[in-house]
């Protein structure tokens, strides 16, 4: 049965002056390149880094004039970048027109058109929930966009400042600053040299913006309820419907504003949060696309779909597969920027793909020893997730014992047949791997001739992998200069990476693995009081 179907939408009285709904950023640890191709699993993790989307009325009461020419006022807000844009959308076709100069924002318009779409359907012939619905429709919407500071670079700002490069100094900064945009040097006339207009740590943005966006509008219209952060508990066949919806949504949204079919872990991560990720066939919604309207393909290359392909996605068994993930206890994410320039990951995706196309025999070789590679970090990483559970005492013992000794000092660490050396052999093994999937991913960026582990993150991950405490390091997702990444034995051992990042021009973000997906907030977030960095939970 359709997840449309059996979903009960809420009543107007439930419906409160403004909702508030949040979805994580990610960080891609294994399946970089391979996650485009099923079966191929990725590992992902969602971050304490989100987007939030507030949505509420622009007027008290429904406009008059906006019954007689059935169209609804949308209003945009996304003051980190000081903008404001304006839109008529038609309830008719649920087509969105921008009215303001400014140049908008793809994602958010194709968002807004998703969601408001899948409400007409899924409220279906229901006429007290369809009055309700254009109601809320003829008072306007006015969305509000804020990106928690990790998904921006603001470097820039705190050298100026003269504070050091370490999250604590990121953590002082207001909560949601502007981006400001990034300026050439005075009399530089060399625009090859300048730096993207908005630096981002690849985070992925865009992907949390999308699925925040489709579940505070459906929330506001009363098509959905979502999990809260407070962890009440839903209904799971609830939930599970609820969540599935928005993912159906934020995936279609997603893909129609980048103009292609992705491979979506980014998605998937931002609605349901840590997980093993494979994608969902490119023809779930490619079947769709036929059905939109052929008029809407904009010279951008993206798309708008029209209700009936919505009602069809909606309807589509969307074949990814995903099982919860989180790191193994005592094991902590670390992300940094490195401060080299940004990377175009579709550019880099592309170039391996005609890489694969044009040396397709020495590539099945490297693809099949990446894949074979990311398995050996998977296993690793559950052998030592069973043995946190069944053996918690010594566990804890012999990460603490391996925190504080140097890599080849832990095989002296090594007793025949005892529980402390398989702990201490699932350790190396998960560690070995991903020296195994470094390797690979550099073999098949010099060979396509990308810089997926360029010699500057060389450098800095091989120092990073020689420090007590650090499992492994290593560039999320395409890779490339925009972050890198490690993964550490013990909380206190973020405070050695960090002091030697900061050594080496890295910038540390606050950002920290968190579990959770798409959720409903209590307030705006502007209303809550930043916690220094040092009061922050590590676990």
């Amino acid at each position: 049965m359709s997840s449309c179907v059996i979903l009960k939408t809420w009543s107007l009285m439930e419906i409160s002056v403004f909702r508030v709904v949040s979805a994580p950023g990610k960080v891609l640890i294994t399946g970089a390149y391979l996650v485009l191709e099923r079966p191929n699993a990725g590992l992902v993790l969602s971050t304490s880094a989100r987007f939030f989307a507030i949505v509420k009325p622009l007027y008290e009461l429904p406009a008059t004039e906006s019954w007689l020419w059935s169209w609804a006022d949308i209003k945009v807000l996304s003051p980190q970048l000081q903008k404001e844009t304006s839109y008529k959308l038609c309830l008719r076709d649920f087509s969105l027109q921008k009215v303001s100069s400014d140049t908008g924002n793809t994602f958010v318009e194709q968002s807004v058109q998703a969601a408001v779409s899948a409400g007409k359907i899924i409220i279906g012939d229901d006429h007290d929930k369809k009055d309700a619905f254009q109601k809320l429709l003829l008072r306007g919407l006015e969305i509000t966009i804020l990106g928690s500071n990790d998904f921006y670079s603001y470097r820039r700002q705190i050298e100026a400042a003269c504070l050091p490069l370490v999250a604590k100094s990121l953590a002082s900064l207001p909560q949601f600053s502007l981006i400001t945009s990034n300026q050439p040097d005075a009399g530089n006339l060399d625009k090859s040299s300048w730096v993207p207009e908005v630096a981002k740590t690849g985070l992925g943005s865009s992907a949390a913006m999308t699925t925040a966006v489709v579940g505070a509008t459906l929330v506001y219209l009363g098509i959905v309820k979502l999990p809260h952060n407070s962890g009440d508990v839903m209904n799971l066949e609830e939930m599970k419907s609820t969540l599935d919806i928005v993912h159906a949504l934020s995936q279609t949204a997603h893909c129609a504003a980048q103009g292609k079919v992705g491979s979506g872990f980014d998605i998937s991560a931002a609605v349901y949060g840590s997980q093993r990720y494979v994608r969902f066939s490119p023809t779930v919604i490619s079947a769709a696309q036929e059905h939109h309207r052929a008029s809407a393909l904009q010279a951008s290359g993206s798309y708008t779909l029209s209700a009936e392909a919505i009602k069809i996605l909606l309807d589509e068994d969307w074949d990814c597969e995903r099982q919860d993930y989180s790191l193994p206890s005592s094991l902590f994410l670390i992300l940094g920027e490195p401060g080299f320039g940004g990377s175009h990951t579709p550019s880099m995706v592309g170039a391996v793909q005609k890489w694969r196309k044009k040396e397709a025999e020495s590539a099945d070789i490297i693809w099949k020893k990446l894949s074979f590679a990311n398995i050996g970090v998977e296993e690793g990483f559950r052998d030592l997730k069973d043995l946190s559970l069944k053996h918690k005492d010594d566990y804890e013992d012999v990460l603490e014992d391996c925190r504080s000794e140097a890599v080849d000092q832990w095989q002296g660490l090594i007793r025949e047949s005892d529980i402390r050396g398989k702990i201490v052999l699932a350790l190396l093994k998960t560690r070995q791997a991903f020296e195994e999937v470094r390797c690979l991913l550099r073999e098949m960026g010099e060979a396509a001739g990308v810089p997926i582990e360029p010699p500057s993150q060389r450098a800095l991950l091989d120092e990073t992998m020689n420090i007590r405490g650090v499992l492994f390091a290593g560039v999320p997702g395409a890779g490339g200069f925009d972050a890198v990444f490690a993964v550490v034995i013990g909380a206190s051992t973020r405070d050695i990476v960090e002091k030697e990042w900061c050594s080496r021009g890295v910038m540390t973000l606050c950002v920290k693995e968190d579990p959770r997906g798409v959720q409903i907030e209590d307030s705006d977030p502007r209303d809550v009081v930043s916690l220094p960095l040092n009061s922050l939970t590590l676990n």
